[in-house]
């Protein structure tokens, strides 16, 4: 309610000046004389290019200028007093120069023409009968100066004014004789400015005169008919080329041999030089027929020789007739008594050729100024060194010219003051009185500059901006090529109402909102203005507005693409729909369960993206036919992998443990599980004879007792023979013996004898024979056990490889008791080499004492080394 409020008060406000306004204007007697509408003006307007076209010459600047003085005068505050800087209403009294046309108030003229007259004859000291225009400076005599205020053809005396008539008319015919003279006269009524060229109709011909007459304007008489010119030119050779035109003809522009004046020299020259002199003397012989002619190049004939008839001598005293031309004339000797150059003496020397010397003589001569005297030489002036005190014509600077002679030099300092205009400062020398009015003129042009009126410089800032009709041509401040089309005017544009029709950014449709590129926005500015607190104000600021979000309807799919739903395009973007994805997952075995999402990566509507759940699902496919394990990888679209779950059973014989994976062992037939769980080794079971089973690790019955092929040592009752039969062979009889031959009832017998031998060696003998006999059944179980050992195989992978321990030594009695006797030996061997014999020759090496020493020092390097000789075999 307060914003009605005061909107009402203040169009009141607005309705009471405006009324007190139309009183005022009405009450004033020069209203209907000032206003000045704009449809006068535009009625005008029309009237004077009717008229200016009809003379079918825009070129005329005559016409130009009428046209220009009859806008002028018929606008209000278009003249202007160039003297006093002021409007002339229509109803002043004026006076206009015949020569530039410019209007003046009669009272300011008058005052004008005084103040100059009084000034120059106050310089001069005597009366001048002229004075000179304010603007054009055209120099009028004392008897035309203005009296009475007059019509523009002058012939009324204080014209009244009409609003019907041009201001300052009388209305009649002008009546002027028209420039350029043609014998008639202007029509138009009493006008301001000069009369336009006359209008009448004469037949004319072309300025070539090739083409007949034609009906042309009087004032635009002259006419080109377009043909080639073909006047001759006034090298009287060649023609013009020109097409017609007026005037005369160009100057020849072709070229030719040409002669020079005295004859001696040709050189090609343009055709319109006709007078070729060139820069050598004529030297052609004088009347005289003996002097050569000295003038430059010339025509005609050279003349008589200056040499012949009366002549005097230098000094003019005498005279000689009859002389020769080719004789010099004599001097006189006389004295030369010419005068000289300064025109008081005259010259002392004898009669002489040439010109007279300087005058020398001294003399007393007073300076230009008349203070000072001095003696100088006649020739030379006399100018002191005081300075003039007099002022110049200006009045204001001082003369300094030094010894003046009293006629100053006029003032030739700028005078610099500035004009009436205030724009610009006189030009002129220094001088009394009032400057002269500025003669610059100033456009006033509308804001695009292509309507404008004249006026005196100083009255731009008065004179109202002409209305321009036609459209604005300021450049476009938004996106657009081309602004709405608008009137001229100042300030500026009003804001683009055109359709945007840029492309969005966020989508490819077009901004359909009104073009914001350049709108005027409301801004708050804090100023600290006041001293007791900030004031707020808002201040309207262009800116640039970005386009509003597009409202174009768009129909857009949920993130499923389950269904679809219509919104505006800038906030058009996938939705959820809230049913369940139903997207196939990776596993190929289960669906997505999320509510309806963004779904990326994959090119179809069935398969799972990236965003879909994870099956976090184990596998629960069938297993093989005898596999007891799950799988263990998760849910999976492929075959589920081979299993490979580790089995742990016992071999067939039950002495180790086989480790094998599950998919081996249940693919494999029943011949490759027998191989599987067998350990690959002797079967550990014995059989009736005591032996282990020649099988390796089986699953059915051992082999038979008869098939026993173990080697079994057998002895003869002397146990002297020793022999080894397979086991299948003697198991069927208990204490198998083998039976004694011939040698062993020779032993028999020998032994019988031995009580004669000497306890010593028979005792060595006897332990000799025990010992190898002990050594022969180590040997045997020695390489029983090895070859068991090499049957053996090595199947378990947890059981580690043990090393090979250092080959023992193993003590013998027939070692041990060779080690102690050996002491014995060497005394009992020292006498002489005995020889043990017995029916088997077993003993022969005891009869080697060397042999001895070398076995017990073998002996002593393995206990030292623990290194296994070859040759101690043979001590074994």
């Amino acid at each position: 309610m307060s914003n009605t409020k005061n909107a009402k008060q203040k169009f009141e406000e607005i309705a009471k000046t405006n009324q007190e306004n139309i009183r005022r204007l009405l009450s004033n007697e020069d209203y209907q004389s000032n206003l000045d509408t704009v449809d006068d003006r535009k009625l005008i307007e029309e009237v004077l290019n009717k008229t200016k076209n009809s003379f079918n010459a825009g070129s005329s600047d005559d016409l130009g200028r009428t046209y220009q003085y009859l806008i002028d005068s018929l606008s209000s505050n278009a003249n202007i007093c160039l003297i006093c800087i002021d409007t002339i209403e229509k109803t002043d009294a004026i006076w206009n120069c015949s020569c530039c046309y410019s209007p003046f108030h009669i009272v300011c003229i008058q005052k004008w023409i005084k103040d100059g007259i009084y000034q120059s004859s106050s310089i001069n000291n005597n009366e001048t009968n002229t004075w000179h225009c304010p603007k054009c400076r055209t120099e009028f005599d004392q008897k035309n100066i203005p009296k009475r205020y007059l019509c523009y053809c002058q012939k009324e005396i204080d014209p009244q004014f009409d609003p019907w008539l041009i201001p300052h008319s009388c209305g009649q015919t002008c009546g002027k004789r028209l420039i350029p003279e043609c014998g008639h006269i202007c029509l138009l009524l009493c006008h301001p400015g000069p009369c336009p060229p006359c209008p009448k109709q004469v037949n004319v011909r072309c300025y070539c005169n090739q083409s007949g007459p034609t009906a042309r304007r009087c004032g635009f008489k002259g006419w080109s008919c377009g043909k080639i010119c073909s006047k001759l030119l006034s090298c009287q050779q060649h023609r013009c080329e020109q097409i017609c035109h007026s005037g005369e003809c160009l100057p020849c522009q072709k070229t030719s041999i040409q002669t020079c004046l005295c004859g001696k020299t040709k050189a090609i020259r343009n055709c319109n030089e006709l007078n070729f002199q060139c820069d050598q003397p004529c030297n052609r012989l004088l009347n005289c027929q003996i002097h050569e002619c000295k003038r430059i190049c010339h025509k005609n004939e050279c003349g008589l020789c200056p040499r012949q008839g009366i002549r005097t001598c230098p000094c003019g005293k005498t005279k000689y007739e009859n002389l020769s031309c080719s004789e010099d004339v004599p001097t006189c000797g006389d004295t030369c008594d010419r005068k000289l150059d300064c025109g008081l003496h005259r010259c002392l020397h004898r009669c002489h050729t040439g010109y007279c010397e300087s005058c020398r003589q001294v003399i007393l001569k007073r300076c230009r100024c008349g203070l000072k005297e001095k003696l100088i030489p006649c020739c030379q002036e006399y100018l002191c060194e005081t300075k003039c005190t007099r002022m110049r014509s200006c009045g204001k600077h001082p003369c300094k010219r030094k010894c003046c002679d009293g006629n100053c030099l006029p003032c030739q300092t700028i005078c610099g003051k500035t004009l009436n205009c205030r724009n610009h400062k006189c030009l002129s020398e220094c001088h009394r009185g009032q400057c002269y009015p500025c003669t610059h003129k100033v456009d006033v042009t509308c804001a695009c500059g292509q309507t404008s009126i004249t006026v005196p410089c100083g009255c731009e800032k008065q004179t109202r901006k002409p209305r321009c009709n036609k459209l604005c041509l300021k450049p476009s401040d938004c996106h657009h090529r081309e602004r709405e089309p608008h009137l001229c005017h100042f300030n500026e544009c009003p804001d683009c109402k055109q359709q945007c029709n840029l492309s969005l950014k966020d989508c490819s449709h077009l901004c359909s909102a009104t073009c914001h590129d350049s709108v005027l926005v409301k801004e708050e500015i804090n100023s600290s203005n006041t001293p007791w607190g900030i004031k707020e104000k808002e201040k309207l600021i262009k800116k640039s507005l970005s386009c509003p979000p597009c409202q174009v309807p768009t129909t857009v799919f949920c993130f499923g693409q389950h269904r679809s739903q219509t919104f505006p395009c800038s906030s058009a973007q996938p939705f959820c729909c809230g049913q369940l994805c139903n997207r196939i997952l990776k596993c190929q075995n289960h669906l997505c369960n999320r509510a309806c999402h963004l779904v990326t990566g994959v090119s179809n509507q069935t398969d799972a993206g990236n965003e879909c759940i994870k099956c976090e699902e184990m596998c629960t496919k069938d297993r093989p036919l005898g596999c007891q394990h799950s799988c263990p990888l998760a849910c999976h679209p492929d075959k589920c992998p081979s299993c490979k779950q580790r089995l742990r059973m016992r071999c067939h014989c039950n002495t180790q443990v086989i480790y094998t994976d599950c998919q081996t062992f249940t693919n494999a037939t029943d011949e490759q599980k027998e191989k599987i769980k067998s350990c690959e080794k002797p079967c550990s079971k014995k059989l009736a004879c005591g032996h282990l089973c020649s099988y390796s690790c089986h699953s059915d019955s051992c082999s038979s007792v008869n098939n026993c092929s173990q080697l079994v040592q057998v002895r003869c009752g002397c146990k002297r023979i020793n022999k080894e039969l397979p086991c299948y062979e003697i198991n069927t009889i208990k204490n198998y013996r083998l039976p004694c031959d011939e040698v062993c009832a020779e032993l028999k017998k020998n032994r019988i004898a031995r009580t004669s031998n000497p306890p010593v060696v028979q005792s060595i003998v006897e332990e000799s024979k025990s010992s190898i006999e002990i050594d022969n059944s180590i040997k045997n179980r020695k390489n029983q056990t090895n070859s068991n050992v090499e049957k053996t195989p090595t199947n378990n992978r947890n059981s580690s490889v043990k090393k090979a321990k250092p080959r023992r030594f193993v003590w013998t009695s027939n070692k041990i008791k060779l080690f102690f006797f050996h002491g014995a030996l060497d005394v009992f061997f020292s006498i002489s080499t005995l020889t043990i014999t017995t029916a088997t020759n077993q003993l022969n090496i005891l009869t080697n004492k060397t042999a001895i020493h070398h076995y017990i020092r073998a002996f002593i390097d393995y206990l030292d080394n623990g290194i296994d000789f070859s040759k101690l075999s043979q001590i074994r």
